[in-house]
This record gives structure tokens, C-alpha cells and sequence, in this order.
């Protein structure tokens, strides 16, 4: 039975879903994660313990421990960066590590995407020191102001003038800092705004090839002044030669920044001047949203053992899911009508991530949702429908201070 290293964060949603995948797909998986590195082997499992703050520390230590292994595969952004390294290490197939710290890094993919001739909005980044002042009169409004490397819209703030521009760079260094994230990532990304329709896709490469898995519509406007993401449905609903341009694209930002073997998620917008590519990312759809793609992690991990991966197949149907959207700041205590919910014609099932007690944060801060929902129907419009109504049920209890319990 060929084996596979998978490099996961232990709070991702992800992992228990490829652990499954693992026995359909007949491949034994081994984990690489960032759990506590000073026990040993805590949750007996055999996985491997990694600091993703010491990266290069740590692909040595997953290569001298992996033992005999027949592909590497990633779940995140974080972790596709130790796969790559580690994958060198081995002379395993995998994303190359620079092609990697490019994808993850948004000054650096926009540089490779505007030297390979793709359409590119006006861009720079701001120095950790730079006065933010300084920077707005140089900006092009509208434009959008956002972490060098983090994800999932975390951070992304648009701004329409000066003033704006201001605010939404202090929200961001705040939110920089209190992540801990490392002074030489603490810059601020300005990119002039991109109007448009935005869709992802998913994609798998081999030995530089792209193949397209799925394209995913976004049906609700992302305008600002935040990006939270909500609904992505397949397939899509553009015309087959839309459907060509944004895949097109995909291929021509991965190839742009070198990637070469394993999953591609790429995000971009489409809008009359044709596809504007807003990241490729080495790795797959990230949280829950793998679950509209039957059979992905199993196609994903097939590939990395080098066997025979398949085809994604959705029976003829369509396929939804939303990322629950965190309403506002507060404590989360309950949910109701999670079974009126699931009674909606369509909807195929429904997951609250958010726990008892935990402090959600709304977008810009935050970076997780309440939940996903799923859906199937015959149609696009009719996936997506069953997703808004399904949603409407839902009343989540998030008070403002811990309640008090008797």
C-alpha cells in the first residue's frame, strides 16, 4: 500500500476528512503537523511534530522521520511550504519551495503574474515603517489594503480615499501584530481596486500540466469594504467559452509562478476587460468547501501516491456550500433551527464549527466561520437557492459578554 505524507495545521477542518479519504483511496496516510513538539506523540497517532515557524528546522525533521514514503500532499498555506521543502528533501514530486513562498506571498505572486503578462492591477506594498499617510497619496482609489500573507480574506479592506486608506492600514498593523506575525511579512499590500464577478478554481497539476477539477461561481458582489466570502457553487453557470478564459488563467498563474505538481486553488475576477487573477494558491479549497467536490482529498492523495487519480464527479448535479458569515463581535452561546435548516429541500448538510464559549470576530479580524452548509440540486441556481433559504433559518445566539450560567 503506497503511503503519504500529509502536512496539516492541527486545528485545520481538513484533516479527518483526507484520514477517511485515506482508506477509500487505499493509501496509508502519515501526519505532519504543528502539535505540541516537546511530547512525545500525544495523541498516538505516529504523526509528526513541526514548528511552522521554523521552517527549514522542520523539513529536515519530517525528511529524517518520514521513513519510507511515496508522495507528500498539503492542506494550507503554511504547510504546503513545508511539503515543498520537505518533498526536495525526499526527491519526492511536489510544488517547487520558491514557486510556494511566491503563491503565499502577494507582492511576489503579483510580480510573477505581471511579468508573465497577465492582466495586473496597479500594486505595492507599504514597509513596516513607512507612514501610512505617505503611502495614501501615493495609492490609486478606489484600492484594496491587505497582509502580505495571510488568507481567507483575513485583513483585505478596501478604501475609497486618503482617509480611509489611513484607517483600514492601522486595522491591519494592529491585526499583524496581535497574529505575531514575523516583521519581515508585516507589510501592507495596495492593490487598486478589481470591479468584476469573482469565481475560483480548482485544479490539480502534474509534471507542469494543469487540469481543471471544477470552476466555482460566487454569486454574491464583493465590492467591499470587506471581501468575507458567503456561497460558491458548480458548476458554473458562464458560457463554455468564459469557462475556457478563467481556466486559462488558472493554468497561466500557476505556470507563471512555477508550480508544477499537486492541488492549485486560484481565485479571480472576470469583468469586461477579461480575467483578473487574484492569487493560485498550492493547495486545495481550504476548511469544509472541499465537501462540494465529492472524492476530492481522494483524488488528491491518489495523485501524490502516484497512482491513477480519477475525475471529480458530481452525477449530473450541482453543488453548493456557504461559509457562514460571523454577524458581528461577541461570545458564541447556541444555534436554533439547525433541523428547519436541513429540512430545506436541497440541502445536504449542516455543520456549526463555532464552539460554546468561543470569541467570534467578524471580518477584517477574524478568520473562521460559524459553519458550512451543503447543498446538491439539479441546478446551479436551484444549489444556491436551497443555501439562502436554508441560512434564513438559522438564528445564532452571540451575546456581547460571557453569559452567566446557573
Amino acid at each position: 500500500m503506497p503511503k503519504v505524507l500529509l502536512f496539516a495545521a492541527t486545528t485545520g477542518y481538513q484533516t479527518r476528512s483526507f484520514a477517511e479519504a485515506a482508506e477509500r483511496a487505499v493509501v496509508e496516510l502519515r501526519l505532519a503537523t504543528d502539535r505540541c513538539h516537546v511530547m512525545d506523540d500525544p495523541w498516538g497517532d505516529g504523526a509528526i511534530a513541526l514548528r511552522f515557524d521554523d521552517a527549514e528546522a522542520s523539513a529536515r525533521h519530517a525528511a529524517a522521520h518520514a521513513g519510507k514514503v511515496d508522495g507528500i500532499a498539503a492542506v494550507g498555506d503554511r504547510p504546503a511550504y513545508l511539503a515543498a521543502l520537505t518533498a526536495a528533501r525526499l526527491g519526492l514530486p511536489f510544488h517547487p519551495p520558491d514557486a510556494v513562498r511566491k503563491a503565499s506571498n502577494k507582492f511576489l505572486a503579483r510580480e510573477c503574474f505581471r511579468k508573465a503578462g497577465m492582466p495586473a492591477p496597479r500594486f505595492f506594498r507599504i514597509p513596516p515603517d513607512e507612514d501610512a499617510e505617505a503611502a495614501a497619496a501615493r495609492a490609486p482609489y478606489p484600492c484594496v489594503l491587505k497582509p502580505l500573507t495571510m488568507s481567507g480574506s483575513c485583513g483585505v479592506i478596501r478604501a475609497d480615499n486618503p482617509a480611509e486608506f489611513i484607517a483600514a492600514c492601522a486595522r491591519i498593523r494592529a491585526l499583524l501584530a496581535s497574529e505575531h506575525t514575523p516583521k519581515r511579512d508585516r507589510f501592507v499590500q495596495v492593490e487598486q481596486f478589481i470591479p468584476g464577478r469573482e469565481f475560483a478554481v480548482e485544479g490539480i497539476m502534474t509534471g507542469g500540466r494543469f487540469r481543471t477539477l471544477a470552476i466555482f461561481d460566487k454569486p454574491d458582489p464583493l465590492d467591499g469594504p470587506f471581501f468575507e466570502e458567503t456561497i460558491y457553487v458548480t458548476p458554473s453557470r458562464e458560457t463554455p467559452g468564459m469557462q475556457d478564459a478563467l481556466t486559462g488563467a488558472a493554468a497561466r498563474a500557476a505556470s507563471a509562478l512555477g508550480l508544477t505538481h499537486g492541488p492549485v486553488h486560484a481565485e479571480m475576477r472576470l469583468n469586461q476587460t477579461g480575467v483578473w487573477v487574484l492569487e493560485a494558491a498550492p493547495r486545495p479549497i481550504g476548511g469544509l468547501c472541499a465537501r462540494a467536490l465529492p472524492a476530492l482529498e481522494e483524488l488528491i492523495l491518489r495523485h501524490a501516491a502516484g497512482l491513477d487519480p480519477g475525475e471529480l464527479r458530481l452525477d449530473g448535479e450541482a453543488s453548493g456550500v456557504m461559509m457562514i458569515p460571523i454577524p458581528r463581535d461577541g461570545v458564541y452561546v447556541d444555534v436554533r433551527g439547525i433541523e428547519d435548516a436541513l429540512a430545506t429541500s436541497g440541502i445536504v448538510d449542516a455543520v456549526i464549527t463555532a464552539k460554546q464559549g468561543q470569541h467570534l470576530l467578524p471580518l477584517p479580524e477574524g478568520h473562521s466561520y460559524l459553519g458550512f452548509l451543503f447543498s446538491r440540486a439539479t441546478t446551479p441556481a436551484a444549489a444556491e437557492e436551497a443555501l439562502r433559504e436554508a441560512h434564513s433559518r438559522l438564528e445564532f445566539d452571540i451575546q456581547t459578554a460571557l453569559p452567566v450560567i446557573s
